[in-house]
């Protein structure tokens, strides 16, 4: 199954604004997404940059939203536990790329399970706990060049 998100700052592909970046208020965007399965017990979202130079750089890990959540507010808080990104803060860090326009990859993921993890799990403790749960996904890119 597919999950259909979206953002009200920025469209499939495009810039993501300045707010949302180290550049701006780093502060989360707004997204929205439907198509998430009756049977879900929570979701998953994943933000991460395939484009860094040494790895891919992980700016948001954020597990157990409640499965009747569809969207979260510019600079969400309070919702969902957070796990720790790349820059080694919990919660969101936004793009920052040393050089060229990276890609930022928002991932939403409905499980059929809530994660027995604590605040500040990574990425891939959230992956590895999460794997055979996955009911559907969907994504969100945007990018982001430095001026």
């Amino acid at each position: 199954m597919s999950i259909k998100i979206e953002s009200t700052a920025f469209s499939e592909g495009g810039s993501i604004p300045r707010p949302h970046t180290c550049d701006g208020k780093d502060v989360s965007p707004p997204l929205a997404w439907s198509g998430v399965p009756e049977s879900a017990k929570s979701l998953v979202l994943i933000c991460d940059d395939p484009d860094a130079p040494s790895k891919t750089w992980v700016h948001w890990v954020l597990f157990n939203i409640p499965p009747r959540i569809r969207e979260l507010p510019e600079a969400v808080s309070g919702v969902g536990t957070q796990g720790r990104n790349d820059f080694q803060k919990l919660g969101y860090g936004g793009p920052c790329p040393p050089s060229g326009t990276h890609r930022y990859l928002f991932k939403l993921y409905a499980l059929d399970t809530e994660l027995k993890l604590t605040t500040g799990a990574t990425k891939a403790e959230v992956e590895a706990a999460m794997k055979g749960h996955t009911l559907a996904e969907g994504k969100l890119t945007g990018k982001y060049a430095r001026s």
